[in-house]
């Protein structure tokens, strides 16, 4: 299978492989299985980039010890949880323990919790009234919770349900179908697959993360099982997430930076760790493309944007109230010259400063670089003239929102301060456009009200390219 021997192409150049860092979301250090040497385990950890770690409790006992970590090492953090298996031998006693664990400094999830039908080691009654006491313990706490399904997805999707808005967390070591990805995705829970996402025959693991948009993707490595491909058969440990990131770079078509940036992005928000006041950024990479973020202005509200909600793009913050001068602009784009291309998208719509679009697009042309413009195609709405003409020798690819083929739909989809001036001047704009940009293309959002056809065809006819984006996956 290309992913595995891809992945075991790179072995031999992994060590630090991760420019910042990355987070551990499911490890378990206080087993035997590290007990003579989990410094070094340690050490090799934070010698790859892998900055933090969640030491996930399976017991009062182990609980107990993955806090004893917390206070040991700085970089660690402590989930506390009984594991179905043994629910059937959970006394009064035990859960009063670890309720009072729930509160201690550097908890920052309930679990390893849920339901598991292969072994069946305890009985199914007594694995859901577990699973349901920590959800409750969730929401007293606040916490996410770490929920462990083998062969259980109907029933475990039936608890999840019932506290759906109170309870988030993550579908840890992932191992149902697409179908169950996408049903525990709706009730706002994140998903995690371990080292098995590298394995030759795992195409149902990779299948199923089809499903999960990379934003809320988690990585972990359940060590010390489940060791990716290069180390399988061995014990797993932190580290070898240098084997599994790879994997997951080449499945979602980004780069190790990437989902370095955003996994970690996605662990510090979901379990609280390491919080700090994000900076706005101008200039930011995906893939091996240069953004700008140069407006946070735009003259619509569409329904599937995430900019009121929230402001990140692939693991990148993006949210300002300001705008970057010229010089801030350049000073933040540094050398172009091993990009692609450099892409004007951003926080909001970029023809809203035409002036500063056309003096950092003249700049970049000297430096030799392609140009992309991502536009809703507005901007002779908003500057009173057409512009088009203006872009002609700065811009090499605009890509133009459509949205949809029914103007009566698009204020609907898209709520623009235009209203019904708004998509006539789109198709108009499309049409200017191909006069004077030599690559067009405009694109569409995959929703199920959406008539992708029909969008398609307003493409062919107009004679230029068309995409679809999927929805909620933005970047």
């Amino acid at each position: 299978m290309p992913i595995a021997k891809s992945v075991q192409a790179r072995k031999c150049v992994m060590l630090r492989l991760f420019k910042d860092m990355i987070i551990d979301t499911h490890a378990h250090l206080d087993f035997p299985d590290f007990k003579e040497d989990i410094d070094d385990v340690i050490k090799r950890a934070e010698e790859v980039g892998v900055k933090y770690i969640i030491n996930v409790g399976t017991s009062v006992g182990t609980s107990v010890k993955s806090i004893e970590l917390t206070e040991k090492y700085n970089h660690i953090y402590a989930s506390v949880g009984i594991h179905p298996n043994t629910a059937s031998n959970v006394s009064e006693d035990d859960w009063s323990r670890l309720e009072a664990l729930a509160g201690q400094d550097k908890v920052v999830a309930i679990g390893e919790t849920g339901l598991d039908y292969y072994r069946d080691r305890s009985k199914k009654e007594d694995q859901k009234r577990l699973f349901h006491k920590h959800m409750e313990l969730a929401v007293k706490h606040n916490l996410p919770v770490i929920i462990h399904n083998r062969e259980a997805s109907e029933d475990c999707l039936e608890i999840v349900r019932k506290y759906s808005g109170r309870v988030h967390g993550v579908i840890h070591c992932f191992a149902g179908s697409r179908v169950d990805a996408k049903e525990f995705l709706e009730l706002g829970f994140h998903v995690s697959f371990a080292g098995p996402i590298t394995f030759p025959k795992a195409e149902n693991l990779r299948e199923a993360l089809k499903a999960v948009p990379v934003e809320k993707l988690l990585l972990e490595t359940d060590c010390p099982f489940l060791s990716p491909q290069p180390k399988r058969g061995k014990r797993n440990e932190p580290s070898f997430l240098q084997y599994t990131v790879p994997a997951l770079a080449e499945l979602y078509k980004l780069t190790v930076d990437d989902i370095e940036r955003i996994t970690t992005l996605n662990a510090k928000k979901l379990f609280g760790i390491a919080q700090s006041v994000e900076k706005p950024e101008i200039a930011y990479v995906i893939r091996n493309s240069l953004y700008l973020n140069i407006t946070s202005r735009c003259p619509n509200k569409c329904v599937f944007c995430t900019r009121e909600t929230a402001p990140y793009v692939k693991g990148h913050y993006l949210g300002t109230d300001s705008e970057p001068t010229v010089e801030e602009l350049k000073s933040a784009i540094g050398d172009t010259s091993g990009y692609d291309e450099v892409v004007f998208c951003g926080f909001g719509e970029s023809t809203e400063r035409m002036d500063v679009l056309k003096e950092i697009a003249g700049y970049l042309k000297k430096k030799g670089s392609k140009i992309r413009l991502d536009t809703n195609g507005l901007g002779d709405l908003i500057n009173g003239r057409p512009i088009c003409e203006e872009l002609r020798g700065l811009v090499d690819t605009i890509c133009i929102s459509l949205n949809t083929n029914i103007e009566e739909e698009y204020q609907k989809l898209c709520h623009s301060e235009y209203d019904d001036q708004a998509y006539p001047a789109l198709i108009s704009f499309i049409k200017e456009a191909r006069d004077y940009i030599p690559d067009v293309m405009i694109s569409i959002v995959g929703m199920p009200e959406i008539d992708v056809e029909a969008c398609r065809k307003i493409a062919e006819d107009l004679g230029v390219r068309f995409r679809v984006r999927e929805y909620n996956n933005v970047g």
